[in-house]
Formats: C-alpha cells, structure tokens, sequence
C-alpha cells in the first residue's frame, strides 16, 4: 500500500512539473493508444543562440545559404578550431546545372537535390544547422538576426539572434527583371529546383488544355506557343530540352497537336551563346529543328579580392550575391612606387622594381611579368556556380590556415600599410564550358581553345556532371534516371 502511494505522489508530481505530459497522456488514452501526433505551440520571442561551454571557446563561424559557394565551403572546411552555424531557408543543396533536364522530365527534381544535414553528417566538425533566414545583419556588433521559415501552423514565425566572428555571406541573387512590367506577374523564372518543377507542369498543362476538343487551332496555336527570355547556355538548354520532349515523346502521346508547337528564343545580343567560342554560336543557330526554335536576337555585396565584404573585415560574401572589386594598378601606383624606392632617392632601380614584380602581379592580376608598366585584362569570372564552387573552396583554405598565416603571411605586400596579407587573394580558374542543344549533341569549350561539337561532347557532359555531383547517392540518381530516359522515354505526368 505505501509503495503504491509512494509511486503516486512521484507520478503526481512530475505531472505538476511537466504539464505537457497531462496532455500527451490525454491524447493517448482518447486514441485508444494508437499513433500519437503531438505538438506543444509556444509563444516565442527574440531568442539567443547561446554556444555551449565547449564550443564557446571556438571562434564561431556563421554561413548564410546552402547553395553552390556555402556547400563549397562546409565540404572543404577542416579546421576543427571552428564552431560553425549554418542558417538557410533551404535544407538542400541543389546541382542547379540539371535545372533545364528538371523542366522536361529527363531527371526527376530529386536526384539533384542532398539534404545539407546529410552533407554535414559527414564532417568531423562542430557544425548545426537551423531552417530559417536572415532578415538583418548587425556587422557593428557582430549578430545575424533570423526568422524560421517553417509554416505559421507549427510554432509561428520563431526569431532569433545568432553571434559570430567570422560571417559567409553566400545567398545567392534574385533573378534580375530590369524592372520590366509584367514580368514576376507572367513569366516563370528558372533559379530554383521548385522553378523547375512549376515549369514542367505548365507545359504538360498547356497540352492537355490544347487537347480539348472544344479549341480551334488558331487557340491551339496560341496555347503552344512557348517563349524562352535569354540566349544564354541555360536558356539554350531549357529550349533543346524542351524541342526533345517534344519531338520524342509529347508527339506520340499527343499526335493531334503535335504540328501547332512552336518554340521561340529571345536574345538582345546579336547571337545566342555568345560567350563561347564563334564556331559553336554558328552551329547552335544552324541546327535543324524537328519543331521550330526562332532565335530573335544583379549583384549586391562589393567584396576584395580576399572576399571580404568592403568595410568590414570579419564578413565574407561568395557566389552570386556578390562582385569582386578588383583595384586597378593606377589607383595605388604611388603607394607602390613609394614602397619600392626604398633609399627615398625618388627614382626606382632595376633591382628595386624586380623586389616588387611578384608582389604587383599578385596583387593585380590585370598585370603581367612580360608586359609592364601595361599588361593584359584577367578573365573575368561570371557568376556560375563554377565561380561560387571555387570560391568557396578558396575560403574554406583560409579558415583551415588562418593560424598558420597570422604568423607566416603568405599574400602580396600591403603598398598602403605594413607588411604582408595573410593569404593569395582568390584567382578564379576557368576550366570549360557546355552548351547542350538537343538531339544528343552538346557544345563543349574547354581551356587551352578547345572545342568540341556533337554526339561525343555529349558523352563528355554526361560523364562530367554525373561526377560533379556532390554525393554518390545523388550521382546513381541522375545515371538512373538518364538510362531511365533511354529506355521508358520522359515521364509527362503533371505531378
């Protein structure tokens, strides 16, 4: 009788102290002790992320985004001296170069996308993850005030503030509309893997409304009638992925409207793909089409070229949401000139300006051994994820050297200051290019002028993107789904 009064008053009072359990217990006895689905909502207000004491001795780093640069940089990160917090609305990294085959079923949406916890998992290091984005950024005091971008119905919109010391910056960019009218209202936008995925159901959705037996042919007409803004490899890819489905399956599910289709392709510029090579523009235009193709011919964050953000020295930004600001010679040539006349005579040896050489050529790409006092224009990086890839990988070195560097700087003179940057400043480095154009044919640039166009270059791209994928789960699902394709044709269910 005692033990049973003892075990009631315990029960008792860890009811009182959790009152959540009263009600988990409710639920359970009312559903017969079957599957339990509980949630206690909360009213929160603007909460601290608090380091535990382990961790507080770390130096804490924050990475904003899990796209191309921030995904780079968690996968190259190693120092273990970090305590690393990564906040994104989007808990996946994207292969965005598969977008266009996303559109047209060629490669089902989630085969390009890894879950960034799985990414993370991998790693040695401190490094959490929290679903929200950042609404403002105090760099003064060196706090990243977050908004959980979970729906209202689970626990509100939950914010809360995160401190850091060094701060990755790698958002990305919204598509830029050049403020035309009409255009977020009318036309779909190819950024994201949920882009791709309204994209493919308008166009099944526009042949199974050209299908209806009530149109005429002129509406028909009207309703297939697909326009593409951009002669650019991603607006090239999308209109010979969408020129394939078409003429290889969308024929024979729809054979009535099959002659009614049109494809057209917007580009300012005089040719499409004009930043390849002259001989793949000429033989993009000249491909003959099974449905007709007509060809009618922003970046926020200033960053040095060690990436970090201009003005403060703790925040880094990478990928598309920023632009290097890259210093001309001109602007610094007396500080150079200073610092290499170094008895102040006012004139510069032979042997003075050789000390200086490698540290200017560094420090300015645009000028090269052979050519000075001139020299020749750097390749400009565009903003691909080629570019955000490497750039993250360059930051994510960094991190891992910081200490070592901070006691051997490795990087140019500083002509304004004293002694040396800590690190290389970041060279990006083109390794090539594809073009796909349908038909199995793909136009290939690859460094050393090499280009390569046809059946062959599509192999090439089939193997190089399959190998760039960023987990071998991924890699089996985009080779399934390609041979997928071979066999069965593309899926043209609007789901």
């Amino acid at each position: 009788m005692m033990r049973g009064l003892t075990f009631y008053k315990r029960f008792s009072r860890d009811f009182h102290d959790n009152p959540s359990l009263v009600k988990l217990l409710l639920v359970f006895t009312v559903s017969g002790g079957g599957v339990v689905a509980y949630s206690e909502s909360k009213s929160y207000g603007l909460n601290v992320v608090h380091a535990s004491e382990a961790d507080s001795k770390k130096k804490r780093v924050v990475v904003l985004g899990t796209g191309w640069a921030g995904t780079s940089f968690l996968k190259n990160l190693k120092n273990s001296e970090y305590d690393v917090q990564v906040i994104s609305p989007r808990n996946y990294f994207a292969f965005t170069p598969l977008l266009p085959s996303v559109t047209c079923g060629t490669v089902d949406a989630r085969s390009v996308v890894e879950p960034v916890r799985k990414i993370i998992r991998k790693k040695t290091l401190d490094i959490h993850y929290w679903e929200a984005e950042c609404f403002k950024i105090d760099a003064q005091n060196k706090k990243v005030y977050c908004r959980s971008s979970q729906d209202t119905n689970l626990s509100g919109e939950e914010e809360f503030v995160v401190d850091y010391d060094y701060l990755v910056i790698a958002i990305g960019a919204r598509v830029n509309t050049f403020n035309t009218p009409g255009v977020e209202e009318n036309c779909h936008f190819l950024k994201e893997v949920e882009d791709a995925q309204k994209i493919r159901r308008t166009v099944i959705d526009c042949f199974e409304r050209a299908s209806l037996p009530t149109l005429s042919d002129e509406e028909r007409k009207r309703i297939l009638q697909f326009v593409i803004v951009g002669g650019g490899p991603t607006g090239v890819e999308f209109a010979a992925e969408l020129h394939d489905f078409v003429s290889e399956d969308i024929v024979k599910l729809y054979p009535q409207v099959k002659d009614l289709v049109k494809i057209t392709l917007l580009e300012a510029g005089e040719h499409i793909l004009n930043m390849f090579d002259k001989r793949i523009t000429a033989f993009a235009e000249k491909i003959p089409k099974g449905c007709p193709i007509d060809v009618t011919n922003r970046r926020v964050l200033a960053t040095d070229e060690w990436l970090r953000v201009e003005g403060c020295d703790s925040v880094y930004a990478l990928g598309d949401c920023a632009t290097i600001n890259q210093r001309k010679v001109m602007e610094d040539i007396a500080a150079i000139f200073s610092k290499a006349d170094k008895d102040n005579s006012g004139t510069l040896t032979v042997k003075e300006l050789q000390e200086v050489i490698d540290n200017i050529c560094q420090r300015y790409p645009k000028i090269q051994k052979s050519s000075l006092p001139g020299g020749l224009p750097n390749e400009k990086s565009s903003a691909t994820a080629q570019v955000a890839a490497q750039q993250g990988s360059y930051l994510a070195d960094c991190f891992n050297r910081m200490e070592e560097c901070e006691k051997n700087p490795e990087g140019p003179l500083r002509f304004r200051g004293e002694g040396r940057h800590r690190f290389r400043p970041f060279r990006y480095k083109h390794f090539g290019q594809f073009a796909p154009l349908g038909g199995e044919q793909t136009a290939a640039q690859l460094p050393g002028d090499w280009v390569s166009i046809g059946h062959s270059s599509q192999w090439l791209w089939y193997s190089v993107y399959a190998s760039k994928q960023v987990s071998w789960r991924t890699r089996v699902l985009v080779v399934s789904d390609w041979t997928k394709r071979f066999i069965f044709g593309r899926d043209s269910s609007s789901i």
